[in-house]
């Protein structure tokens, strides 16, 4: 497998859905061919489960069952969308991947006894990430970014002590895979901190294609 993949991961409003985009364009305007995916969906029947997981109006749905459309969505998405894509060769670049639900579902909903490895792996099958750019900030800030002065969607509508167990999750999982998942101030200015993005990228695709990536 040529491809690369490239993930975003943060908490809400940290800023990874403006960066993988500016990443998107910038590795397009190099010559690569580069697929954008967002989770949950990317696919016609993971986008219908985004709806039901992020409608403000499914106050009722558990965390397991929770948990459980995240994975059937990533499953559907990778086996109908990401796989073939890596397989030719191309650069997949996505908005969320296994380690929101790790975070999200692990440490936010506070689910025990759950085996976050294999049902993330069975989901995937076996798909890691080439690089992970985790961006971070106060949960007070993502917030205010997330909602624009809205009510925000059912995840964003979670109590601030939600928001911040997520974010501790996230930086669990930074400490635990440094040599993955690369962490960054989602404070710094945008242009600075697309430059970055952007020279992580480069290495992570010379790295898994050798020197005549670029």
């Amino acid at each position: 497998m040529t491809g690369v993949l490239i993930t975003f991961e943060g908490i809400e409003g940290c800023g990874k859905s403006t960066q993988s985009r500016l990443l998107v364009e910038s590795l397009r305007a190099k010559g690569h061919e580069v697929l954008a995916l967002r989770e949950p969906g990317g696919s016609t029947i993971a986008e219908k489960i985004r709806g039901l997981l992020l409608d403000p109006a499914n106050t009722a749905m558990t965390p397991i069952a929770e948990l459980l459309l995240y994975e059937a969505a990533r499953a559907q998405m990778v086996a109908e969308i990401l796989k073939p894509a890596l397989d030719r060769g191309a650069i997949v670049v996505c908005d969320r991947f296994y380690d929101s639900t790790t975070a999200y579902q692990g440490a936010g909903r506070g689910l025990r006894n759950v085996d976050f490895t294999t049902l993330n792996r069975l989901a995937t099958t076996g798909i890691a990430p080439d690089l992970t750019v985790l961006l971070d900030v106060p949960v007070e800030v993502g917030l205010r970014r997330a909602k624009g002065g809205g009510a925000g969607d059912r995840i964003e509508r979670e109590p601030a002590e939600f928001h911040e167990r997520v974010r501790k999750g996230f930086l669990t999982i930074a400490a635990a895979e440094r040599g993955r998942v690369r962490m960054l101030d989602g404070l710094r200015a945008q242009d600075e901190l697309g430059a970055e993005i952007a020279a992580l990228a480069a290495e992570a695709i010379e790295n898994k294609r050798g020197t005549g990536a670029r």
